[in-house]
């Protein structure tokens, strides 16, 4: 049972997040359509799952959530930039986002291109705002630019691209996961130790939590992709088959892959023991995700 703590704290987390957001993309510019489209994906809904974990483990390690604030908000904006993109018609072709039209539906390929571009750009300089130290910032950039990079999102959705129409074992499937969703939730989780003065040791226990939270993450998406309605998920469902892609349930059917659920939950929750401080809301979080409807 999840108290009901845990939400009144998972919605002040995320008022705090998104008013944050919303003071970075103010001004009358020549540009502001582009400033609209940003605003657009940046601000109309979503969990902010990742900024909640960068807040909330830089509390976990003693720190303060203010110290983590800036992080959590380049962390957003590089997640819907990555969003942005994949929806485009080159990638996963998806028309809705959250319940909406997709950026490019809305705005047009080209504006939504710039638009995930300028927010790519945005959450680095937002993050180099920080008002850290020079060492600790620099820390977190490098983690942030890593799960960014070829080596981390683009790789996974390059991998995704690929494997269309190809029928994937666990271990190819489990990369692509490891890579496109869960190296930013790993991220997400780790620049919030490094803002609140954590050790490399917690570093290594909030990537294991992370990891695990991810792989969990993805797996309730693939049973949701099967299971939902367009309505309550807020984007199409089905789009995976239509696709043509392997998914953890289309390898072990929707019993195993609610197992997994299971499984990775546990494991993300055992890698916070012994490790931090304040550890209940994590917790929560990870067992609130691992029955979320949407």
């Amino acid at each position: 049972m999840i108290s009901v703590d845990f939400f009144d704290e998972l919605s002040r987390c995320q008022d705090i997040i998104e008013k944050q957001l919303d003071e970075f993309l103010h001004g009358d510019k020549s540009y502001q359509t582009l400033l609209e489209a940003i605003r657009y994906s940046l601000l109309r809904g979503g969990k902010r799952i990742r900024a909640i974990l960068c807040l909330k483990f830089s509390e976990a390690v003693g720190g303060k959530w203010e110290d983590a604030l800036y992080a959590s908000c380049a962390i957003e904006m590089l997640h819907a930039y990555t969003l942005i993109h994949d929806d485009l018609p080159c990638m996963d072709d998806d028309d809705m986002r959250r319940g909406n039209p997709s950026n490019h539906i809305k705005f047009g390929e080209s504006t939504a291109i710039l638009a995930g571009d300028a927010m790519q750009a945005l959450a680095f300089d937002t993050l180099l705002s920080s008002g850290l130290a020079a060492q600790t910032v620099v820390a977190m950039a490098k983690v942030l630019a890593v799960a960014a990079g070829p080596h981390g999102v683009c790789a996974g959705q390059y991998l995704d691209l690929a494997a269309e129409g190809k029928n994937l074992d666990l271990k190819e499937l489990s990369e692509i996961y490891r890579l496109k969703t869960s190296a930013l939730i790993c991220a997400s989780a780790q620049i919030g130790v490094l803002a609140g003065g954590g050790t490399h040791k917690q570093v290594e226990a909030a990537g294991a939590y992370a990891g695990a939270l991810g792989l969990a993450f993805q797996a309730r998406d693939d049973i949701l992709d099967c299971t939902s309605t367009e309505k309550e998920l807020g984007k199409p469902i089905g789009s995976d088959m239509q696709s043509q892609k392997s998914t953890l349930v289309s390898l072990l059917g929707i019993e195993k892959c609610e197992n997994l659920v299971e499984v990775e939950t546990s494991r993300a929750i055992n890698a916070l023991e012994g490790q931090f401080i304040h550890t209940e809301f994590l917790k929560s979080l990870a067992n609130h995700l691992a029955g979320r409807k949407n």
